[in-house]
């Protein structure tokens, strides 16, 4: 982390100093259970809760300021040492930026240079993220956002990992509005932004698809005439970004595009599932082996996305491939395969959804099926807006019509799609519906039998995904939950 003293920190966020100057926090954390030795803690308001009012307990735990929009005043009347500023989260927003800042100056004073890599789209942001983390650590260190931190506090709490000897600092950027990708990109100013996809999650929010594409391209439109924008030529919202921006464009197709200068040659995937392909880079060199360890045809173009970043950044293709062939899925929930020793099979896929995603999802669940009892799970995709019927109505004829064993809908937000799958020919014990976790979880867990294939698809705060880890792994602890964050 670059450290900051407490009268700096007052200085770059227009903020008022109750607190020994010289005070300088080792980390930040907006979580008080989260807070070490030293840590700023940030006092943010939330949904659920006020951060306010557990600035006792941060301190208990060894913090040693707090960032704060109202005094903090301890039980005995004495005052916690802290910065008082208008709105918290702005505020690390601008210590994110002169951390950014610093960095480059520092590295640039020892010739080296940061590298900024900036990813958005409506998904595969994290797996892309990931890939991309994996390739870029092989040549230097490299900072990138833990789980899916990829909003206007996730973003500064990234930046608040990496230090002086960080040569590339990977940021996933996430938005619900009009704005929010600008916001960022000049918080972390990025030398390669990356787009992947303009599909209908949020589309509620936004206001329509074309509003989600306007805010995408924020990105690029950040970039400055020496960067390079990474675009999805495969998605027509995606390739006409190329006429926002500035920066040098390299296009990405999964699905043969000519014109893009990075190309999945001979795509298939391996009997697990797996894409396999023959990476063609701009470099001139012959195209290289890729072999993923990811499941699903669908991450052709997020291995792509990652390539094609990695090589703007300067990477060796020999490097891109190999690291490309060797990464397995490293944040969770997304395509996560579990192999119980009954011989069922659970696909865990519920951290995020919205119609693309499903759509990709059960297309993987046939492909993998074929000679199996497949069951697709699947709850509600929320923010869609006046959409979510027809949307939701969509999935459910598809189910059917991809011969899906089995379907389980979880939750009334989803009845729209059982009610289809109904419609559409599916009846019986072949389409079941529950109105709970629980109801879903009695349902698998007298029916499942060995050699059954398992899908849980939904949007987070559905929670699907902690049904899936205890039908996985019945006999486990649930697993901590991940902060939600934004598509």
């Amino acid at each position: 982390m670059i450290a900051f003293t407490a009268a700096e920190i007052a200085e770059i966020t227009s903020g008022r100093l109750d607190a020994d100057p010289g005070i300088t926090p080792l980390s930040v954390v907006t979580d008080s259970r989260e807070a070490t030795q030293g840590s700023l803690y940030v006092a943010k308001p939330g949904e659920q809760a006020d951060g306010h009012d557990f600035i006792p307990q941060a301190f208990a735990a060894g913090a040693s300021l707090a960032l704060v929009e109202r005094p903090a005043v301890a039980p005995d009347g004495t005052g916690y040492p802290s910065v008082v500023v208008a709105d918290a989260v702005l505020a690390m927003g601008a210590l994110a930026a002169e951390a950014v800042r610093r960095i480059r100056a520092a590295r640039a004073g020892a010739g080296d240079q940061l590298t900024v890599v900036g990813i958005t789209g409506s998904a595969g942001k994290t797996t892309t993220k990931d890939l991309l983390a994996g390739i870029l650590a092989t040549q230097g260190n490299t900072v990138a956002p833990q789980g899916s931190y990829n909003g206007e506090v996730g973003v500064p709490l990234t930046v608040f990992r990496a230090g002086t000897d960080t040569r590339y600092l990977v940021i996933e950027m996430g938005a619900t509005g009009i704005g929010h990708i600008r916001y960022l990109a000049d918080m972390v100013k990025p030398d390669i932004g990356v787009v992947l996809a303009v599909g209908t999650a949020h589309a509620g929010e936004f206001g329509g698809v074309d509003n989600i594409a306007l805010a995408k391209g924020e990105l690029v439109e950040g970039l400055a005439p020496g960067g390079t924008a990474i675009l999805n030529l495969d998605d027509e919202r995606v390739a006409a970004m190329r006429s926002r921006t500035t920066a040098t464009v390299l296009g990405f197709s999964a699905e043969g595009r000519p014109e893009a200068q990075v190309q999945a040659l001979h795509a298939d995937t391996s009997a697990g599932g797996s894409p396999e392909f023959e990476l063609q880079l701009p470099d001139g060199d012959a195209p290289r082996h890729v072999s993923s360890r990811l499941i699903g045809a669908h991450h052709t173009g997020n291995l792509l996305a990652a390539a094609a970043a990695a090589w703007a950044a300067g990477v060796p293709g020999a490097h891109i491939a190999g690291s490309l062939s060797n990464q397995a899925a490293a944040s969770r929930w997304r395509m996560e395969r579990t192999e119980r020793e009954d011989g069922v099979t659970v696909i865990n896929d519920a951290y995020n959804a919205n119609p693309e995603s499903m759509r990709a999802a059960l297309r993987t669940l046939a492909d993998l099926g074929r000679g199996r009892r497949t069951w697709a799970v699947l709850g509600a995709m929320l923010e869609l807006g006046e959409d979510s019927i027809r949307e939701h109505t969509a999935v459910g004829t598809q189910v059917v019509r991809l011969n899906i064993s089995r379907l389980l809908v979880v939750g009334r937000e989803a009845r729209a799609l059982y009610v289809s799958a109904v419609q559409e020919g599916s009846w019986g014990d072949e389409c079941l519906f529950a109105e709970t976790l629980d109801e879903a979880y009695e349902v698998l867990n007298a029916e499942l039998r060995p050699g059954d294939l398992v899908l849980f698809k939904s949007s987070n705060s559905v929670g699907l995904r902690h049904l899936g880890d205890r039908i996985a792994l019945p006999s486990s602890p649930q697993p901590a939950d991940e902060r939600s964050t934004l598509l």
